[in-house]
């Protein structure tokens, strides 16, 4: 069993025969392409031109992003988180430009779904089957993504009509939009905040640059008195400012799948060159360091993607009563992100020059790996985000029906209808221990179990006090820590659906283990840690792995290095 996509012997998640269609077609797209092209193309910042005629004439946009309402009785049309999610690690296994090209279609389609503009949507729906890509105007130079400091205005010219001035930056699609979901206040005396949407092809709509240096299009963007009429505002006031950030929520969730299929490419391409090169008269790959980067690399993969399935399983099951998503989806966000970024680092250390040379998909992943971590929101914002759950999380859990895994060919409409964005401290979870307890016999659960256990103590005894709160240096190891629980269980769940090895599993906790205590020796080294809390990050600290080194080769010799030459892209 190969854990890692392998386009040329392709499985996919979906059991309609559309959705495996649209997989095939895209990995034939590119493997038709080949590496030497797509290397060439992405060394030399060529706009992605064949991949856009590509997915808008085989309407792949269409029949992924448009719900079925709007879909003109498309059978293989449908707004499916599950499927979207194995799209985007399709896509980026290939190269994070043409992810990114996906991913901001998705933020642009965000307010227009969201809103009760009908004409608007059935617009949008006519351009997705027409091969029309999208764009969300949100950013601004001088504030980013501080929206409540948006300076792009909407002034009233009477008789439903207004212009818009302003500009917008980072705003990726800008080039080639045919509608960009646009942020703006009105200028009325109400100063509400308003979505709106333009096009590229306007005379008042100036594309001033590609901010930045890559062959994806990433715009600066100005307005000069652009008219806008009553057909072209998609929300007001409240609703326009929720539809930002839940628009956000949804699009946030295709980061971690792409940071994944970067990661997957990248190993194949490290295990088979080392594993071919004799060095001091060794095989690289029997080289104990060596081995041992890799078996980390392969276990965070795997552990990267259960997490990702099942909170996927979440997100699809997610209403007005049941909102845990919000804290599985910054989770993903800011750790399988990382995860991938520390996967690439081991693969790298081991590979050493060779991830520089420009013919390896290797050197174009190592430079765009850094990229996921830092979008909708950074590292940091997410786990400040995610803290918000951390006492209901730990401490006052609820009852909820059991969420099974869900592939089912519906559209996730609560997405478009997720409510206000207030309240995030009321949300509860589900009790977390069961699923650590179903699996304590295994000696590196059992471990994990226990530093859990004394974080849990710190919190209630030795708690942080309202200055260590307010200081990020202090609260984004807490936030790092809270982070791994909620990520191993998933993990845990996951594992129990897909009845992972136990092997496997244990093994996967052996890094948790030390993640876990590498976040506590944080804590303990900042200077106003106060001394009762050094104690338990110490006793946390302590707590070492268990080793089994015939587990570990076991699992080496029947999953990891039978990936030498597993998979070659197309030349």
């Amino acid at each position: 069993m190969n854990f890692l996509v392998q386009p040329k012997k392709y499985t996919s998640l979906m059991a309609d025969e559309g959705s495996r269609a649209i997989m095939n077609k895209t990995i034939a797209f590119f493997e038709n392409m080949g590496k030497t092209r797509l290397l060439d193309d992405y060394n030399k910042k060529v706009w992605y031109r064949e991949f856009v005629d590509f997915i808008g004439r085989e309407r792949i946009f269409s029949k992924l992003l448009t719900p079925k309402a709007y879909a003109e009785g498309d059978p293989d049309a449908r707004w499916d988180t599950a499927r979207n999610n194995e799209y985007s690690e399709l896509l980026a296994f290939y190269g994070l430009g043409y992810w990114y090209c996906f991913q901001v279609t998705i933020l642009g389609l965000g307010p227009i779904w969201m809103s009760p503009n009908e004409k608007a949507k059935e617009k949008a729906a006519r351009l997705l089957r027409e091969g029309a890509i999208f764009a969300f105007g949100l950013s601004e130079r001088a504030h980013g993504a501080d929206i409540y400091a948006t300076e792009t205005a909407l002034t009233p010219k009477g008789e439903g009509r207004w212009e818009a001035n302003g500009e917008k930056y980072y705003i990726g699609n800008g080039n080639e939009a045919e509608m960009v979901s646009t942020l703006g206040k009105v200028k009325d005396g109400s100063d509400d905040f308003v979505f709106f949407v333009t096009n590229y092809r306007h005379k008042a709509y100036e594309l001033k640059k590609n901010v930045i240096s890559h062959q994806e299009y990433v715009s600066n963007f100005a307005l000069h008195d652009y008219p806008i009429t009553e057909e072209d505002i998609l929300s007001r006031g409240p609703h326009a400012w929720d539809s930002a950030l839940n628009t956000v929520n949804v699009g946030k969730f295709n980061i971690g799948p792409a940071s994944i299929g970067m990661a997957e490419h990248c190993f194949y391409e490290a295990i088979t060159h080392a594993a071919n090169r004799i060095l001091y008269g060794l095989r690289v790959t029997d080289m104990p360091h060596v081995r041992r980067n890799f078996m980390d690399a392969w276990l965070r993969l795997v552990a990267m993607k259960c997490y990702h399935r099942r909170a996927t399983d979440y997100f699809r099951q997610a209403g007005p009563t049941d909102r845990r998503y919000l804290l599985y989806n910054p989770t993903s966000k800011m750790k399988v992100t990382l995860q991938s970024e520390e996967v690439i680092n081991l693969l790298w250390d081991v590979i050493a020059a060779k991830g520089f040379e420009k013919d390896t998909y290797f050197h174009m992943a190592a430079a765009d790996v850094r990229g996921p971590s830092k979008l909708e929101g950074t590292v940091h914002v997410n786990v400040q985000l995610i803290r918000k759950f951390m006492k209901n999380y730990f401490f006052n859990p609820a009852e909820y029906p059991a969420v099974a895994p869900d592939f089912s060919m519906k559209d996730d409409m609560f997405l478009f209808n997720q409510g206000p964005t207030r309240g995030l401290g009321e949300i509860r979870f589900h009790d977390y221990r069961p699923v650590f307890d179903a699996f304590c016999d295994l000696p590196n659960v059992g471990l994990f179990i226990r530093q859990m256990d004394i974080f849990l103590e710190m919190l209630e005894k030795a708690g942080p006090e309202k200055a260590q709160d307010l200081d990020p240096v202090f609260s984004l190891p807490l936030g790092e820590m809270f982070s791994i629980v909620v990520y191993g269980q998933l993990i845990l769940e996951q594992a129990q659906l897909s009845k992972l090895e136990h092997d496997i599993l244990n093994q996967v906790f052996d890094f948790m283990v030390r993640d876990f205590a590498r976040f506590a020796l944080q804590i303990y080294s900042l200077p106003n840690t106060r001394d009762a809390q050094r104690d338990f990050c110490r006793a946390i600290m302590l707590i070492r792995p268990d080793g089994n080194e015939n587990q570990y080769k076991q699992i080496w010799k029947k999953y990891v290095i039978p990936l030498n030459g597993e998979y070659a892209m197309n030349e």
